[in-house]
């Protein structure tokens, strides 16, 4: 990722607006409560809300994913383009929707909610995916977010769903001389047989093509796609998977989830249902989703487990934490935010703890489960996709790093948990998001919390895995409207000038509550 030449920070904020003061490599007391810290901003209309926002690299106009509206804005925040979405007839019992046959549900005036929001350089344009009409997408110009296409009648084309808050991630994956893959995960809502769980798209040139959106390889039994079985409904009536994260690295794409599972307590015979944190892996030139392979990931620190997943964020380890992690700087590290979480609920309590993980290692663990798995060791223990125990079959093969499946003993689970290693636990005001990237060889920590403060964690060395220095926190007062808010990094810190890229906090709302997460400008 290169360092951009800009020094702001831009924060997004849901009904509360983020403010951060100066700070050096120590605390540093908050201003005054007279002193007044101003801000450039944008407020959207005061019924919309704001959803998701990207930054192109290249120029640095902000893209904004809002209730019934798509806004382009220029760096310091003025409005340059406003492409309208909704509100529109609509029910969400209309499958196909309205606009492909009709419908004789009543239709009732319904809003648009962002709910994917992902910038295609290859082609120029905005991949902008709603919750009308059963979540169609459109292809907007990045220009002048002229729309491009829109495809809506087969139902590979409704890619994101209608629950307004379901959570929905996508990663693009380019090639140069071959059109783009788009890997899409979402949460289905109870209706499994209309939107698999995960699956990969084509990204074709053409926005009107035919075979935009389609799956990348699909015959009569085999497809680029996972369902969630109708069985599992029936053991776990609610059953969903929510997607927090994803990203790809090396021959690999990656999301980071929350789903629940029966597990059976200690001494009991009975099961209860709990949520659990889970990453899956998939490869990228995987068109059977033979190598689908999930892993529970949680942190513990003093006792305590920290297993609700918050928010995620692929940065590299630099030289400093790399000597302590005993890697490369250039190694992929995973800064994880989890919450204590309640057994029965996704609701989350507010002690939460800011881990790391080393992305190979979490290879590594896959691999050496792949390798048992195909000596005939063990079961596939993926419940929600098998309900019943499957045993592996044993085969004669090289198991490498890049091991990508085959059609026996797929898709896979791993039993034991990866444990992250825990940085930073706040026990009062509940982390919900983080972002991290290396300057001058150090690794530093960003961390949003449910009140509305932004902390910065400098991981320099963890004794004992401890950071060696945190920033007092800053808060602005609560504001009634959602506002974009860029903040210059002089105000950040003062004594460590640094250029970088900026960065974006903006709300995402995987679970019924909102969960903000703190994403990087590419």
């Amino acid at each position: 990722m290169k360092a951009m030449p800009w020094n702001w920070t831009c924060l997004l904020s849901h009904l509360l607006m983020v403010g951060m003061g100066s700070s050096t490599l120590l605390p540093r007391q908050p201003p005054p409560p007279s002193q007044k810290r101003s801000f450039i901003t944008f407020r959207g209309e005061p019924a919309e809300g704001f959803n998701h926002l990207v930054v192109d690299e290249r120029t640095g106009h902000i893209y904004l994913g809002a209730v019934n509206r798509i806004y382009k804005l220029s760096s310091d925040l003025k409005v340059l383009v406003t492409h309208q979405t909704g509100p529109d007839e609509d029910n969400p019992k209309c499958y196909p929707p309205r606009i492909v046959q009709t419908c004789h549900e009543p239709l009732t005036t319904t809003n648009n909610v962002n709910k994917m929001l992902l910038i295609d350089y290859k082609e120029n344009r905005l991949i902008a995916c709603g919750s009308l009409y059963q979540g169609i997408c459109k292809l907007l110009r990045l220009e002048d977010l002229f729309k491009l296409g829109e495809p809506f009648h087969k139902k590979e084309h409704y890619l994101s769903g209608v629950n307004e808050s379901g959570s929905v991630f996508g990663v693009i994956v380019s090639y140069s001389n071959l059109d783009d893959k788009l890997f899409i995960a979402t949460a289905v809502d109870g209706k499994p047989e209309y939107f698999p769980t995960i699956s990969s798209r084509k990204l074709t040139k053409n926005s009107e093509a035919d075979g935009m959106f389609a799956y990348v390889f699909h015959d009569e039994f085999v497809a680029s796609m996972i369902k969630i079985p109708s069985d599992t409904f029936t053991v776990i009536p609610d059953f969903d998977i929510y997607y927090v994260y994803g990203f790809s690295s090396g021959n690999f794409v990656y999301f980071l989830t929350l789903q629940p599972e029966m597990v059976s307590p200690p001494g009991s015979t009975t099961k209860e249902q709990v949520y659990t944190s889970k990453l899956v892996r998939l490869c990228k030139e995987d068109t059977a989703f033979n190598s689908y392979v999930e892993v529970p990931i949680g942190c513990e620190r003093s006792g305590v487990e920290y297993r609700l997943l918050q928010a995620a964020y692929l940065s590299k380890a630099g030289a400093v934490l790399a000597r302590t992690l005993g890697v490369r700087p250039e190694d992929d590290l995973l800064f994880t935010v989890f919450s204590k979480g309640q057994k029965r609920k996704m609701k989350s309590l507010d002690e939460s703890a800011l881990c790391i993980f080393i992305l190979k290692q979490i290879n590594d663990r896959i691999k050496e489960r792949l390798q048992s798995c195909y000596r005939g060791e063990g079961t596939l223990d993926l419940a929600w996709l098998k309900v019943k125990d499957i045993p592996c079959s044993s085969a004669l093969l090289t198991i490498d790093d890049n091991f990508c499946g085959l059609d026996m003993n797929a898709p896979l689970g791993v039993s034991e948990m990866v444990r992250g290693i825990p940085v930073f636990t706040e026990d009062r005001d509940r982390m919900t998001s983080v972002i991290a990237y290396v300057y001058k060889n150090h690794s530093l920590a960003f961390v949003g919390t449910k009140s509305g403060k932004l902390k910065k964690i400098f991981t320099c060395r963890l004794p004992g895995i401890s950071p060696c220095w945190r920033s007092r926190p800053w808060r602005a007062a609560p504001t009634p409207k959602p506002e974009l808010i860029p903040v210059r990094r002089r105000q950040l810190q003062k004594e460590l000038p640094f250029h970088c890229y900026p960065h974006l906090l903006y709300p995402h709302a995987p679970l019924p509550q909102y969960i903000n997460s703190l994403a990087p400008i590419p």
